[in-house]
């Protein structure tokens, strides 16, 4: 029996097999679906600067509509102090963090997160989503942390002044475990925090930080979180994987080729949490047709059979990939991605 879309990524998260192998995408950069939609284009063609939701519903579910998503995507994250650049290619960047030390924290001014007027915008996505699986994409705090002092002087403070980073992070995390319960009530069906923590070769910093430090942090916004909880982070994660799942995620994404072996965890933490992944940027953004194709399938052979198994890029659909590399891995994912797998 067909599903929804909003029907077939809850199946997945719930590690069920859907009637087919989802497609999602935690974000589009404007410049693609420039280039997708035939839209006008604009200055900023990225994300990295967004801190706000960057496209209507209606643009939402035509990016997913073309591509045939099964998700669609409202994103709203706390501010981070950063001085910024743009690219030669129009994507803004981040740099530097502003924050230099302690004297600088009343830099920091949040959103009320009891204001009903910064869920507005949410709730009127929300109306207007249909079948789709409506994603609340956010950072949790843990980054914007990172970014503001910058990871240097990051690891520096948190040697030489670990309540200066606390006291960071709870500005953060405290406003957002108000934001998510909030969110949660709004009506969406999937919390995706995106806080990058590892290189490809391993953590940026010891799993005792996230024991100690962040790991109880993190528990207390995601027990007020009432709808599956999709982790990102590029990078190898394994160390933590356990503490997350712990933790109650229900997700991981995009689990990054070159720095984890998606096939092997889903060996073994296939019956513990879904994965989202993990096709190769470096195809999509310098391969072909046929590269795309095949690594498509190599994913839906390998790891989509049992459920528990989400289709994405290796990060997200940024405006530098190449329009017909991301057109094949969505039209080979229908193609073959129907329940029971037989590729």
């Amino acid at each position: 029996m067909s599903m929804t879309h909003r029907e077939r990524v809850l199946s997945a998260l719930r590690l069920v097999e859907p009637d087919h192998v989802p497609y999602c995408e935690v974000a589009v950069d404007v410049g693609l679906a420039q280039k997708l939609l035939k839209w006008k284009e604009s200055k900023d063609i990225g994300f990295s600067s967004q801190t706000e939701n960057p496209y209507t519903p209606e643009q939402s579910k035509a990016i997913s509509q073309r591509l045939g998503l099964d998700n669609i995507n409202f994103m709203l994250r706390a501010p981070t102090y950063v001085n910024t650049h743009v690219g030669i290619d129009g994507r803004t960047f981040i740099g530097k963090g502003m924050i230099k030390g302690e004297g600088d924290l009343d830099m920091i001014r949040l959103p009320d997160p009891f204001d009903d007027a910064l869920y507005v915008e949410a709730e009127k996505f929300i109306e207007k989503k249909e079948d789709y699986a409506a994603c609340f994409v956010t950072r949790i705090g843990f980054f914007q942390v990172v970014l503001s002092l910058g990871i240097e002087n990051f690891s520096i403070v948190l040697y030489d002044n670990l309540p200066m980073i606390e006291k960071m992070l709870d500005m953060y995390f405290d406003w957002m475990e108000v934001v998510a319960q909030r969110m949660c009530k709004i009506g969406f069906d999937i919390f995706w925090t995106t806080d990058d923590f590892a290189f490809k070769s391993g953590l940026m910093f010891s799993p005792r930080v996230f024991e100690e430090v962040l790991a109880p942090r993190y528990r207390r916004v995601v027990e007020k979180v009432t709808i599956p909880w999709i982790l990102h982070s590029d990078g190898n994660i394994g160390e933590v994987l356990d503490l997350f799942i712990e933790l109650g995620v229900s997700g991981i994404h995009p689990v990054e080729k070159g720095a984890m072996d998606i096939v092997e965890v889903k060996k073994k933490y296939g019956d513990r949490v879904c994965l989202l992944g993990n096709l190769d940027m470096d195809i999509l953004g310098r391969g072909t047709v046929e590269e795309t194709e095949n690594e498509v399938k190599m994913l839906i052979r390998q790891v989509a059979p049992g459920g528990g198994y989400i289709l994405t890029s290796g990060n997200s659909l940024a405006s530098y990939l190449k329009p017909e590399c991301v057109l094949a891995m969505a039209d080979t994912v229908r193609k073959y991605g129907a329940y029971p797998i037989s590729l």
